[in-house]
């Protein structure tokens, strides 16, 4: 069957590969569009696998909020460089993804992944091994969160491609909202408040206050009353309630909601990369073990 120019174009535009790549796979198909593009996603998973090794530590995190501000998404997708993070085609991927979330809300990675990708007639992976094929790098579906109202409004902060804030909270403003959105992002509370503190996490801290206290020499009863002050300024610090509002340093986030008359349900803060391993290139000496042989 003779292959046509029309065909080819067809073919690009479906797949977004080259020229001579989609002349070469209509050959192979006998002129067949569909099989072409069946066996050129089955050439593009095997192209997509050998690179699912690499670390993709780079990304976009993407927030959509329904337009009641009564559920809303975020997600953090992984790419190697970036130059591809920073691009309109990832941009669009990454929102396309969050788009689906909030409509479908899927119970973990693996189920939003098989899920249709917004605007797209294929699944979340395969669009994913087809732009891991097309561009050259990895790429992650790394997280997501998806939240319902609990009786307040969400809004969000986002610092650039790389982190997200996403924040619930009960009779605030838009401004207020962005307000301690931003200061979440800049301050990275653990939590809302005292009481959601984990309680493994404040005895690990009492143990090791104690220990330090105990140094000091001091008596029992002085050891208890500085492990007392020491734990109130622990908790301040890593409570978005305890911290000082990062726009004026002379309040706490707890006093400028109380001033405001509103109360912060939950947040979610995500940077993207955080907690993966990067390698680290030294070129230097890179260059001196080939020299070195």
């Amino acid at each position: 069957m003779q292959i046509t120019a029309s065909m080819v174009k067809e073919l690009r535009e479906r797949t977004g590969s080259g020229m001579m790549e989609c002349k070469k796979a209509l050959q192979e198909a006998g002129g067949d569009v569909e099989t072409a593009i069946e066996n050129m996603r089955k050439s593009g998973m095997a192209k997509a696998d050998k690179k699912s090794g690499r670390v993709a530590a780079e990304g976009r995190v993407v927030i959509e909020i329904s337009e009641d501000g009564k559920s809303a998404a975020i997600v953090e997708v992984n790419c190697e460089t970036d130059f591809v993070s920073g691009g309109d085609d990832f941009l669009s991927f990454v929102q396309a993804i969050a788009k689906t979330a909030l409509a479908n809300k899927p119970a973990d990675v693996a189920a939003l992944s098989e899920m249709t990708l917004d605007g797209s007639s294929q699944t979340i992976e395969e669009a994913r091994k087809e732009k891991i094929a097309k561009i050259g790098e990895n790429m992650q579906l790394r997280r997501f969160e998806v939240l319902e109202t609990t009786g307040g409004t969400f809004g969000s902060y986002s610092h650039g491609l790389r982190m997200g804030v996403l924040v619930e909270m009960e009779n605030g403003s838009d401004e207020l909202i962005k307000d301690v959105a931003m200061h979440i992002a800049a301050s990275n509370p653990m939590c809302v408040s005292e009481a959601d503190v984990p309680a493994e996490t404040l005895e690990k801290e009492k143990d090791i206050l104690r220990a330090q206290a105990l140094e000091s020499g001091k008596p029992a009863d002085i050891v208890e009353k500085m492990l007392t002050g020491r734990i109130r300024k622990y908790l301040a610090e890593i409570t978005l309630l305890g911290q000082s509002f990062v726009k004026d340093p002379d309040k706490t986030v707890e006093t400028l909601l109380s001033d405001a008359g509103a109360k912060v349900n939950r947040f979610v803060r995500y940077e993207v990369g955080e907690g993966i391993e990067k390698k680290v290139e030294n070129f230097a000496d890179e260059v001196m073990a080939q020299v070195n042989g």
